[in-house]
């Protein structure tokens, strides 16, 4: 971002210039991103624009789609409309269906008195859905609907106001699935609820019929199907074909007394639909048991009357059951020698009794977690309509404390507009319970598979909603996915097994495991957890050490494979900061556990004076490309995704060296070890200083207000035009390579919450809130959905670092195994949301007091270290 004249002097006004500063809150809050002088009509768009967190209507709503749906359960998205889309039940994704699933209302009586209780249809519609080429024919599109809207997202609540002047009524939609942190398997339900509360508002009684109707969209060719009976509402049931015999079953159902229409109209090219809406727009109620044959679709009718002023809700909700599938991902190698299951850190995870699981299941394809709980979709619909209240309360539990947050709203927004990703296909919960995920989601499948370490490097979420999800992860990096000698697969097997070992292991993954580690423990507070895990760490350190520091001089020159799906060659800002992060972490794990641990204070002291002498260039960090003298001798023979070296190739590297490297690049990431350090509970692993420098640097050159002259060759859908955004590299100083590393023209949003979050860590608030307008004003709605930032697919795991502003802003922190709870706030007097594995609740800063708010389970804390001075903590 270019620093104008009247950015200095604006920074100036609110006591910004170039150090850290507490930032007042009317800047905070301020919704623009530029202070640059604006023309009229700049200012009334300016003036038009949506504020952050707040509702979405108009030309905001056009792309909204809110995930409903339990961890690793599959998912259904509530449009800003209503509509429900992204329909992904059968353990992938399936971004573009959008069955005909619609509710629906009729007021007897009324001229244009039946329409569908959704919003106006977006435009991008029109034109833009998958078979608009052929009229998106048998939609729900063509019926009428409600001509105003405004959608408002409290997540894991989304709330629909929608209102027509042809209806006397008020009507408020509300989707949620169950989402509380520390339950983890009442978070991981497949299942989600719409609530529809209607207010007369006219002087007279309305006599109407509410309904809710879904096409037989779970049906296959040559399958068999059906639709079933159960309690107010009906079951749509595919038990799949005699080659892939794959049952799925997906229930509607009501708490008000319904009648079912569990078998619709049959007929040809588009009866079915066409004759369940005559039934609702002349408000017939047809009772129809279920058929042996094939039915088309099914519906159930609610009749009500309301007198003038009175309301009622009527709630429907949603269940689906996918018990089997046929998906494997990687290859399985052979087990560890030596290596003993009942340790909790081999084959099974510690935090997981295995006990309360049928382990006779066939592990040759995943099953998911509820398969384990649930025999059928009958329990299923049982437990969801006997806990439906109790699991709500809870829910508005987070969700109140989340709300209550004094921190900018766009941080509220981004952190919340992320966690979506909990609910989605991009992740995965096995029949053990243990998490596995991939990296986001394609259309039709998983993208990137294997809970990818260098990507969930990033993510802050889970490791404190979910702690004991999250070590699961670690168990299986430092089990499974790693053999004798530490290389670990940086791609875990699907079902989790034994990984194989044929390509590099990732450096930013494997060192940033260990560091997270060291955060699992703290947040945990399990020692015996440590004491077990502890042997497979140290192999894997001692791994890195001798792969990529085969000298032992505390640096990172052997190539290195990473994140951007390539190898470094040479020591870079980037995997040093990681190396003696790594470093720390394993010497302060191995002295509480009173290892000996002096080689791993030698090697961080080497790197650390390395690093800040040989690759601090003033401003910031750099990379040092080196490929003589090394143990890897050509760089044209290495494995790499990057392919053979061409003749041109071979040509270019005699000139500037291996392909894809950044040099005397400026990188968004180039400290990243640093951040991660920190979100970990440790200390800067570089002078604090330089760690500024540099942050303020990637603000400087790399955050671009307008993208329009920027040249992407590589995905420019992230952000391009007129749109802002930061870039992953930038050479402010000249020399970027002919090939640079591949993707160093993007813009991720992984990596500008992690840049915003650590430049606020740091003391810079204000800077770092202009990364994060920037990356949420792209996001705003109207031509992205707010709750899917992608990258290598939707619902992208590494934007979860948007989690890492709640302790960057306040230095919010709590440690398990001290009890003790950290405070250190960049914005003065707040109130921000804590999760411990224990319980969650609020923090509050007033006056130099500090106030903790537990809202559900317990924490427990004895001290409170405020601004690095400690106190007693005097429970009320």
């Amino acid at each position: 971002m270019q620093h104008k004249t009247g950015r200095r002097s604006f920074l100036k006004q609110i006591g910004v210039t170039g150090t850290a500063a507490i930032i007042p809150a009317n800047v905070l809050h301020s919704e623009s991103n530029s202070n640059k002088e604006t023309s009229a009509e700049e200012t009334n768009d300016i003036k038009s624009k949506r504020g952050y967190n707040s509702e979405y209507k108009n030309e905001y709503l056009s792309r909204v789609a809110f995930p409903m749906g339990g961890i690793g359960a599959g998912m259904i998205c509530m449009e800003g409309t209503g509509a429900l889309s992204h329909v992904s039940i059968k353990n992938r994704p399936d971004i573009f269906n959008e069955p005909p699933i619609f509710a629906a209302i009729v007021v007897k009586g009324k001229t244009n008195g039946a329409k569908i209780l959704e919003g106006p249809v977006p435009d991008w519609k029109k034109f833009g859905r998958r078979d608009a080429g052929n009229g998106a024919s048998g939609s729900t599109t063509g019926l009428p609907r409600f001509r105003n809207a405004s959608f408002l997202a409290r997540f894991p609540f989304g709330y629909l106001d929608i209102s027509d002047n042809d209806l006397p009524l008020k009507i408020k939609i509300t989707g949620w699935s169950p989402f509380i942190p520390t339950d983890d398997d009442n978070s991981s339900l497949p299942v989600a609820a719409l609530e529809y509360h209607f207010v007369n508002t006219s002087a007279e009684t309305i006599d109407a019929v509410f309904s809710f109707n879904s096409k037989n969209f779970v049906e296959v060719n040559n399958g068999k199907n059906s639709i079933s009976s159960t309690t107010n509402g009906f079951v749509l049931t595919e038990e799949g074909t005699k080659e892939k015999p794959l049952r799925t079953d997906i229930a509607f159902f009501t708490d008000a007394d319904a009648i079912v229409n569990h078998c619709w109209f049959r007929g040809g090219w588009w009866d079915p639909l066409t004759m369940a809406w005559n039934a609702v727009k002349n408000a017939e109620i047809k009772s129809v048991v279920p058929v042996e044959s094939k039915a088309p679709g099914a519906s159930l009718y609610v009749p009500m009357k309301l007198a003038a002023g009175k309301e009622r809700t009527i709630r429907v909700m949603m269940a689906w059951y996918t018990p089997d599938t046929d998906q494997v991902h990687g290859n399985i190698g052979k087990p560890k020698e030596n290596c003993d299951p009942a340790s909790g850190c081999c084959n099974s995870p510690s935090d997981i009794s295995l006990d309360k699981y049928d382990n006779n299941f066939n592990e040759k394809y995943f099953k998911p977690w509820y398969s384990s709980r649930f025999k059928n979709i009958n329990e299923l619909i049982t437990y969801w309509a006997e806990q439906y209240d109790e699991l709500r309360k809870k829910s508005l539990l987070f969700k109140n404390a989340f709300y209550k947050s004094t921190l900018p709203p766009e941080i509220i927004e981004a952190i919340a507009a992320n966690l979506t990703i909990l609910k989605s296909p991009t992740v995965m919960r096995q029949y053990d319970g243990r998490l596995w995920s991939f990296e986001g989601c394609a259309d039709a499948g998983g993208c990137c598979h294997g809970s990818c370490t260098h990507v969930w490097n990033y993510a802050q979420a889970i490791p404190h909603l979910f702690p004991a999800l999250e070590r699961s992860l670690r168990n299986t990096e430092f089990c499974e996915s790693q053999d004798g000698k530490g290389h670990q697969n940086f791609r875990s097997t699907l079902p989790i097994a034994p990984a194989t070992h044929e390509f590099h292991a990732a450096a930013d993954g494997q060192l940033g495991g260990i560091m997270k580690v060291y955060r699992e423990w703290r947040i945990s507070g399990d020692k015996e957890w440590l004491s077990k895990i502890f042997p497979m760490v140290k192999t894997s350190m001692d791994y890195c050490i001798h792969t990529w520091d085969p000298r032992e001089k505390g640096i990172i020159d052997e190539p290195h494979h990473n994140t951007y799906d390539i190898e470094f060659w040479g020591p870079d800002g980037m995997h040093m900061s990681f190396y003696i992060g790594a470093l720390n972490a394993i010497a302060a794990m191995g002295e509480f556990l009173e290892k000996d641990v002096s080689k791993y204070k030698t090697l961080a002291a080497l790197g650390k004076k390395f690093i800040e002498a040989e690759l601090y260039n003033g401003e910031y960090f750099i990379q040092k490309i080196q490929y003589k003298g090394l143990n890897a001798t050509d760089p044209t023979t290495e494995k790499s995704f990057g392919g053979q070296y061409s003749a041109e190739a071979k040509e270019l590297l005699e000139k500037e060296g291996p392909k894809y490297q950044y040099g005397s690049g400026c990188l968004s990431d180039g400290i990243l070890g640093a951040w991660i350090a920190r979100m970990c509970g440790l200390n800067d692993p570089v002078d604090s200083a330089k760690i500024k420098s540099h942050l303020l640097s990637i603000h400087k050159y790399n955050l671009k207000e307008n993208l329009s002259e920027h040249a992407n060759p590589q995905r420019p859908s992230f952000a391009l035009g007129n749109e802002g955004g930061l870039l992953l590299c930038s050479w402010p100083k000249g020399g970027k390579l002919s090939l640079p590393f591949v993707y160093s023209d993007e813009v991720w949003t992984g990596i500008e919450h992690q840049v915003a979050s650590h430049l606020m860590m740091m003391g810079y608030v204000k800077q770092g809130l202009d990364i994060v307008r920037a990356s949420r004003n792209r996001y705003d709605g109207r031509i992205r959905n707010p709750f899917n930032e992608y990258e290598c697919g939707h619902w992208y795991a590494r934007a979860l670092s948007s989690y890492g502003y709640l302790q960057a802003l306040t230095g919010v922190r709590y440690d398990a195994v001290e009890k003790k709870l950290y405070v250190d706030s960049k914005i003065g007097d707040f109130t921000s949301f804590l999760s411990t594995a224990t319980g969650f609740g609020t923090v509050s800063l007033k006056t130099g007091k500090v106030t903790v708010g537990v809202v559900y389970g317990t924490i427990d804390i004895n001290t409170i270290v405020l601004s690095g001075k400690s106190s007693a903590f005097h429970k009320s």
